[in-house]
């Protein structure tokens, strides 16, 4: 949504109202007060290890939307200080996901643009006696550290010369010494009830290739070294973290005070976390290495990849996010209540089609037969009650028809309103049917319902006034396209992924449901050229997307979310 600078490919649309929040109101105060000289400047500092997801979503939203709601800027910046796990195929998917959210970025950086920076800062605190070489290993710096209630102690090499830590981290610069063998570490307080203060590691030896700077550097900067004077090099205002970054903020304050530098502002807030959904990326990472799913962008997924495959709409999960508001606390917010935003936006830009997921066919009997017995009429179906501009189209009708499996019983249940002997119910823009008798294979499963139809009531309504209970919906026999329908459920049994028994893990909370592919849907024949990506409301079933799978003559759809709104009530009732 920032217009400057714009990559190409970013696009932007106008931003949603924003509601009032802790952050918002800090930003209004401090620009008041031209704390920072009436400038605003934030950035979204992803690691490029993994592929973002929703709760990523909410931190672009906080740093772009903030930032273009008060005229400011924003920097897109990778904290690429851990080659082993980071990857160019990462940097490009988050580069593509936020664009997909409709956000762009005014600078784009990454903490490896600053390795030559961080390291000459890191000769000055040696200089000044505020860091040292240190020899242990990390086990060893581990139990050094003390516990919560006892302090932690000073490592033999803590007392070390200026002369001999410069000479040791510059052979350390060198490539001489073998991985872990040493570290360089800030000289803080070993006692400091926060451990972030007890001599932080700041760089460490690790020989490895980088996707940037290739070979150049056998030691990287740890990420709390190097996330804070990347604000300070790009002039960041508001430094937005989540909670987890609160005990760090002391130790990225003394970095910045000892080096003299730009002060950025940091407030935290809270992570968004969603019931039946995994957030962490390292066991994100772990469902597609063991091939519990079939990549990061597979629908089940959380990822922004995953929900864009599945058909969620960048409006929808912006309102969401903004709905769910930031607050100071760790929550949890119902999964429900983003399939309820995803269901109002998408009631609103998708257009209405019929598809038949499991086919039963209906023979109309008294339907008039042409030359070959496959005389069609053209039904007018309204694309999108919601947008009266969506307009029409014509769906064919003919003698026979497919109808959901679900929509005729021939012993209905008490309550069941839908097709069954002798019963008559109106076929949705078409006319009234009434069940006369069936066919049976040799199991004694129905597999043809044979019915007649009342002419009189094409368009769906009967001119003598009568009422049916229920109105199902259709495809014409003749003109049906062949299609694969996946539905998708929870990718977790649980509420909690982590609830697990003792000795197991979150993969035996997996939900083995989580997938059904129906083979042989039925379809209208409008959907024949639909392209991939394309979303619709499947008629009495749910929103639908066209996947990424999908050839010429061979359409595979993805179910979004079902029609049912089970948040919606629950607003209702809390409201």
């Amino acid at each position: 949504m920032n217009s400057s600078n714009t990559p190409d490919g970013a696009s932007g649309t106008s931003p949603e109202p924003r509601p009032s929040n802790f952050i918002r109101d800090i930003v209004i105060a401090d620009l008041e007060s031209n704390k920072f000289e009436g400038r605003m400047q934030t950035r979204f500092p992803p690691e490029p290890n993994g592929y973002l997801h929703i709760g990523h979503a909410k931190a672009i939203c906080l740093d772009f939307g903030l930032a273009d709601e008060f005229g400011g800027h924003t920097n897109l910046r990778f904290d690429d200080t851990n080659p082993e796990k980071e990857d160019t195929e990462y940097v490009e998917a988050i580069q593509q996901d936020v664009k997909w959210l409709g956000f762009r970025w005014d600078g784009l950086f990454y903490a490896s643009d600053y390795f030559d920076q961080l390291y000459e800062w890191a000769i000055k605190l040696i200089k000044d006696g505020k860091a040292y070489v240190d020899d242990l290993s990390a086990d060893e710096i581990r139990k050094h550290r003390g516990t919560l209630t006892e302090p932690g102690k000073n490592s033999p090499f803590r007392d070390r010369q200026v002369d001999e830590n410069l000479n040791l981290f510059e052979r350390m610069r060198a490539g001489e010494f073998p991985d872990g063998s040493r570290v360089l570490r800030a000289k803080i307080d070993m006692a400091s009830p926060n451990f972030n203060m007890r001599d932080p590691v700041m760089y460490r030896i690790l020989h490895a290739h980088h996707h940037r700077t290739g070979d150049k550097w056998p030691i990287y900067p740890m990420y709390d070294f190097a996330h804070g004077q990347s604000d300070s090099l790009e002039k960041v205002t508001h430094s937005m973290c989540s909670l987890e970054f609160a005990d760090h903020q002391p130790l990225y304050n003394w970095f910045i005070e000892q080096l003299g530098i730009f002060p950025s502002k940091q407030i935290e807030f809270d992570r968004l976390s969603l019931t039946y959904t995994m957030m962490s990326k390292r066991k994100l990472r772990l469902l597609v290495e063991q091939g519990h799913v079939t990549g990061w962008d597979d629908p089940r997924m959380p990822t922004l990849s995953g929900l864009r495959r599945r058909g969620y709409s960048p409006e929808a999960i912006r309102n969401f996010v903004n709905a769910a508001g930031v607050s100071r606390t760790n929550g949890i917010v119902e999964l429900a209540m983003l399939e309820h935003f995803v269901r109002e936006d998408l009631n609103k830009r998708a257009p209405r089609v019929m598809a038949v997921l499991r086919p039963l066919k209906v023979v109309i009997d008294n339907y008039p037969a042409g030359k070959n017995e496959d005389q069609t009429e053209e039904m007018d179906a309204v694309n999108n009650p919601e947008d009266e501009s969506a307009g029409k189209r014509k769906v064919p009708f003919s003698r026979e028809l497919y109808i959901e499996q679900d929509d005729f019983r021939e012993v209905p249940p008490k309550g069941y309103y839908r097709l069954s002997p002798g019963r008559e119910v109106r076929l949705r823009y078409g006319y009234f049917i009434t069940c006369t008798s069936v066919v049976k294979n040799d199991k004694g499963e129905v597999v043809e319902v044979h019915c007649t139809y009342d002419p009189a009531t094409r368009g769906g309504n009967a001119p003598d006034g009568r009422k049916v209970k229920s109105t199902i919906h259709w495809v014409s026999a003749a003109h049906a396209i062949d299609a694969e329908v996946r539905i998708y459920e929870n990718l977790f049994t649980k509420e909690n992924p982590d609830d697990v028994e003792e000795g197991k893990d979150f993969l035996s909370n997996l939900n083995p449901h989580s997938l059904e592919i129906v083979p042989d849907a039925k379809l209208e024949p409008s959907l024949a050229n639909a392209t991939a990506g394309s979303r619709y409301q499947f008629e009495r079933l749910g929103y639908f997307c066209v996947d990424l799978d999908s050839k010429p003559g061979k359409l595979v759809f993805n179910r979004t979310v079902a029609l049912k709104d089970t948040w919606a009530r629950i607003d209702k009732k809390r409201g």
